[in-house]
């Protein structure tokens, strides 16, 4: 892979590492406990403020995946391993890794 390819791969990956972190910076406070005063809201609101909740900390699940993924990508990256499958050692499709640059594998050991 040429250099100006793995610069542009690693520069997407920074910068959406940084989307995701001022996502989850953003989001705090929906993941915190939910208080409510018993007298002013009703039960739906309660349940409702839950919901929410739960929402919010499956959304951060997803993020902190991601964000794992992403940093071995650029693991990968940092020891010349990116850009082939962990799998069988053969080179990735570049339309793969325009796709998704954190696939760990080509197409044929994907589909298993």
């Amino acid at each position: 892979m040429k250099n100006c390819e793995l610069e542009t791969y690693r520069i997407a990956l920074f910068q959406e590492k940084a989307g995701l972190a001022r996502e989850d910076a953003a989001t705090h406070q929906n993941r915190d406990t939910v208080t409510l005063d018993q007298q002013s809201v009703g039960r739906l609101s309660r349940m409702d403020a839950l919901q929410q909740q739960a929402m919010a900390q499956a959304t951060q699940r997803r993020r902190e995946s991601r964000i794992a993924r992403i940093d071995a990508a650029i693991k990968r990256m940092e020891t010349d391993e990116f850009g082939y499958c962990q799998n069988c050692g053969e080179v990735i499709g570049k339309k793969r890794l325009d796709l998704d640059p954190t696939v760990p594998s080509c197409v044929t050991c994907a589909k298993g």
